[in-house]
């Protein structure tokens, strides 16, 4: 039994999460299913980044002691992982004291031979959580992820990792893919950024700067960890790192980090960096999605577009979200997330489309007094070969687009066959391969959507076929 260890990124609980959450929790759940299906020891993990400034400047305005912010919209967080029927296996708080703390000072310590103190002047964004060289930013000298954000100048002593040590390391890793990136322009992006020269990273903030909030600097009671040090060992501190080597040892190194293009940087340079300077196994594969518009606009609290899923779940469930978000969103680039065009591929794709077929059979199926015998196929057999050439490669779109062209086959075979002018042994043969093909699509369905496929394949894989209230009713 092959292992597979797969992480989401793990969000800044700030606020409460949005629809490009969303995007990124159903990816990850996805192929983790699908890794499940194939009979991989598949395990799924997220968190929530609880460390960083930006946490505890929320906390602030809202009134609330940092501690009890944070776990309200980690619980936001966690609530939405159900709602869009996701099934992560742990969920790692980047505040728990017991496994995190210990495991995020083990790497310090591991580290220590790359760490240095020195006082450093420079442009700080609280939204990325990093400092800026004036010629990475836009021409209002502005981060290009943050526009219209003024960036912090900040001046301290901290203490800093030789990052520029393990340039030609990272470069030839990254150039051979050992540890691989997908797609092929993150790639060379990130190729591009390390060729061009790396400078060694501020890895503490002051406790002033810092609020006293987050992980301590081992033997320095001045400094705390800056965010993405103690951030991107959540990986590790999740599955036993400093506290459960026996559980660590299992499940390390991921097979699988799923993250945004904003921050491909920090897990495709530093967190590598940092593993190679602890003598820690990395990452195999990085799978890099782009983010979200807003009926064609840039999410922005500026703006007041800034799209909570939530409403739109509990109207019509998770699957039709999930649909949308996997088959009507680019895997590798920006989507557009619009209520008008969610409501039009439900209605056409879920409602006319799958939930019609399975609707029109099963009411031609109760004329038949058939008892079918059970009828189940594997992840790993012929029948899903295109399906899992899309799924290697992320290309979730093009996987569906294979289900949905079956489905029009059989729509078109139904309408072929006219099987309502006929009886007996004529229509009891012609329903037996309906009901195949649809066992064949419920089967495929499973890493997409789940709660559709379980319901199609109670429905149909018994030795009777009822009908069943619509699987997604019309909706204006």
């Amino acid at each position: 039994m092959n292992k597979f260890y797969i992480t989401a990124a793990i969000p800044y609980v700030n606020a409460k999460p949005h629809i490009g959450h969303a995007l990124e929790l159903v990816e990850a759940d996805t192929v983790a299913r699908y890794h499940k299906l194939l009979g991989d020891d598949t395990l799924l993990l997220s968190g929530g980044d609880e460390n960083a400034l930006k946490n505890v400047q929320a906390a602030e305005k809202a009134g609330q002691p940092i501690q009890e912010f944070i776990d309200e919209n980690n619980q936001k967080f966690i609530e939405l992982t159900h709602k869009l029927g996701c099934n992560y296996d742990i969920w790692q708080k980047g505040s728990d004291q017991k496994t995190h703390f210990p495991s995020s000072q083990k790497l310090w310590g591991l580290c220590e031979k790359d760490i240095y103190k020195k006082k450093y002047k420079g442009l700080y964004c609280v939204g990325c959580e990093t400092f800026y060289e004036k010629e990475e930013l836009n021409e209002n000298g502005e981060c290009f992820e943050h526009p219209g954000k003024k960036l912090d100048e900040v001046e301290e002593e901290n203490y800093f990792f030789s990052l520029k040590k393990y340039q030609d390391d990272l470069i030839q890793l990254i150039d051979s893919d050992t540890l691989e990136i997908v797609p092929n322009e993150r790639k060379n992006e990130v190729l591009s950024f390390l060729k061009s020269g790396l400078q060694d990273i501020s890895i503490s903030r002051s406790n002033e700067r810092a609020k006293n909030w987050g992980v301590p600097v081992p033997n320095d009671s001045t400094q705390r960890q800056y965010v993405w040090f103690d951030a991107l060992n959540v990986y590790q501190s999740g599955i036993g790192f400093g506290w459960d080597e026996e559980k660590y040892d299992k499940w390390w190194p991921a097979d699988l980090h799923v993250i945004g293009k904003g921050i491909i940087r920090f897990h495709a340079v530093y967190w590598p960096a940092f593993l190679l300077s602890a003598e820690l196994k990395l990452p195999k594969k990085l799978f890099v999605h782009g983010y979200y518009t807003v009926n064609g606009q840039k999410m922005s609290k500026t703006i007041g577009n800034v799209y909570d899923p939530v409403p739109l779940l509990e109207k019509y469930g998770a699957d039709p979200l999930r649909y949308y978000c996997l088959a009507k969103t680019p895997p590798f680039m920006d989507g557009d997330f619009s209520e008008e065009k969610f409501v039009e591929a439900y209605n056409s794709d879920l409602a006319n489309g799958l939930g019609n077929l399975i609707a029109r059979v099963a009411k031609l199926a109760e004329r038949v007094d058939t008892r079918y015998s059970v009828f189940s196929i594997q992840y790993s057999s012929d029948n899903f070969k295109d399906i899992r050439s899309s799924l290697n490669e992320f290309r979730f779109d093009e996987a569906l687009k294979t289900i949905w062209g079956w489905i029009s086959q059989l729509d078109q075979m139904i309408e072929k066959d006219q099987p309502w002018k006929l009886e007996g042994k004529d229509l009891e043969k012609v329903l037996a391969g309906y009901r195949e093909n649809i066992l064949k699509m419920a089967t495929a369905l499973q890493p997409f959507l789940p709660q559709t496929a379980e319901k199609v394949l109670k429905q149909y894989g018994g030795s009777t076929v009822k009908s069943e209230p619509p699987l997604f009713p019309r909706t204006k």
